[in-house]
């Protein structure tokens, strides 16, 4: 769009205010503002000489300030949520959010927020949502937050322990229970983030008959399926497959003799090589079982083990694992938060190369422990550790940063998302926000 010199006229709560063309082509094709251009982005023909509408102007005028100079200025005697509020009816609630924090950069995190959970005791588990907010599993009950850090209404399972939650998209949370002696159910369920609505209930069928089980670590796909690892009470061991868009069950991979797939810890897809990451780990179980599944051939097409590998207290204790299909590697972490690596090109899986950073922890170790956990995003690896969460960069993976805060106790998850990080710590339920701030405008004068 060429520079227009159109001005344009708004009578906002009976306040006027004057602005350009240009300046409001800046708010984009789906704001408010985007029906006054036509499909060339010329202004259209104004049937009057301003627009009146019937909104804060106070808030309109921070808003408008926001689209002139992408800088987000809120006034001290201003509410945020009342400013999002009105973001939000113009269509501009992508540009807030924009201007609050930047595009994610692990070693430019800043801690923007703690905030304390409503439930007492211990959270299981924390997935950062892809519009900014998170969710947080704890119990039998799962704990939703928007961007804003507002809960909605809680899901409340019926005392069903929940093993693991996931978001399906921005309005939808998919959630793993156990099932329970003499009820018939377990499984999971598709609900609604805002209500808590149950929208979906995904079962297991074996032998043409719906079969009770207990659903443990979830993943998904892009191109809309479920996965989830299975035990049921009789042969529904392994791996099911189910379809976002209808809820059925398309697949089933059961688990082989001597291996473990329906206690998997963790299940991750892998786009490149359109495979399964399945990890069964300590102390789950007495042995580490680590496989990709390919479903297109109905095989296991990788496979590790520390079955009959060496007895040092280092393979016997990995805590988690992560796919980097980049490096043609598995990165594992064992309670010292040492790294390993596992060749994906050797057919046997080979043995954990190791790389010790135990030397860079200081301090006690807490009285409660934590075990690690292992995030990757865009090339960047990320380690929880007690109380700290390191950032590894580089063909090497070199530790490049630390995030810390002083209280709340060792780190049991975090989770990756909307561009923020989400730490929650094993004491008083409390999670850390860390954010990385939005990049200078730089202006330039001709």
């Amino acid at each position: 769009m060429g520079i227009q010199k159109d001005r344009v006229r708004f009578n906002v709560g009976g306040r006027l205010f004057e602005t350009t063309a240009t300046t409001l082509a800046n708010a984009g094709r789906n704001s408010l503002f985007g029906a006054l251009f036509d499909d060339n982005w010329d202004l259209q023909s104004l049937n009057s000489d301003e627009f009146f509408i019937d909104r804060n102007p106070d808030c309109f005028a921070v808003l408008l300030d926001l689209l002139r100079t992408g800088e987000l200025y809120i006034p001290a005697n201003m509410p945020e949520k009342l400013l999002y509020r009105e973001a939000l009816f113009y269509g501009l609630q992508d540009h807030f959010r924009s201007a609050k924090w930047g595009q994610f950069d692990g070693n430019r995190l800043k801690l923007s927020h703690s905030a304390t959970g409503q439930a007492p005791g211990d959270g299981t588990a924390i997935r950062a949502g892809p519009d900014g907010g998170c969710c947080i599993a704890h119990g039998s009950m799962v704990h939703v937050y928007d961007w804003m850090l507002d809960e909605h209404p809680p899901i409340n399972l019926d005392y069903q322990r929940v093993n693991d939650v996931g978001w399906i998209n921005a309005e939808n949370i998919m959630i793993s229970v156990c099932e329970r002696l003499g009820r018939g159910d377990g499984g999971m369920g598709m609900f609604c983030k805002s209500t808590g609505e149950l929208r979906h209930k995904f079962q297991v069928s074996h032998d043409n008959q719906v079969k009770s089980c207990t659903a443990g670590a979830l993943s998904f796909s892009s191109d809309y399926k479920i996965f989830s690892s299975c035990k049921g009470r009789s042969n529904e061991y392994g791996i099911g497959v189910w379809d976002q868009m209808t809820g059925k069950q398309t697949d089933f991979f059961y688990e082989p003799a001597g291996w473990s797939l329906g206690d998997a810890d963790k299940l991750q897809w892998l786009n490149g090589t359109n495979c399964l990451l399945v990890a069964t780990l300590f102390p789950r179980k007495d042995n580490c079982y680590i496989s990709l599944l390919d479903f297109r051939e109905k095989k296991m097409v990788w496979s590790w083990s520390d079955i009959g590998a060496p007895l040092t207290v280092d393979e016997k204790r990995v805590r988690d694992a992560i796919a980097m299909e980049e490096n043609n590697a598995i990165c594992v972490v064992n309670e010292y938060e040492d790294l390993g690596f596992l060749d994906l090109r050797s057919s046997g899986g080979g043995s954990i190369r190791w790389s010790s950073r135990s030397k860079l922890m200081k301090g006690k170790m807490p009285e409660e422990p934590c075990y690690p956990k292992l995030a990757l995003h865009e090339g960047q690896l990320f380690s929880s550790m007690n109380d700290s969460i390191s950032v590894l960069c580089g063909p090497d993976w070199v530790l490049t940063s630390r995030l810390r805060r002083s209280v709340g106790g060792s780190i049991c998850d975090f989770s990756i998302g909307g561009d923020r990080l989400f730490a929650l710590h094993s004491e008083e339920n409390v999670f850390d926000i860390w954010e990385t701030p939005p990049a200078p405008i730089i202006s330039s004068f001709s």
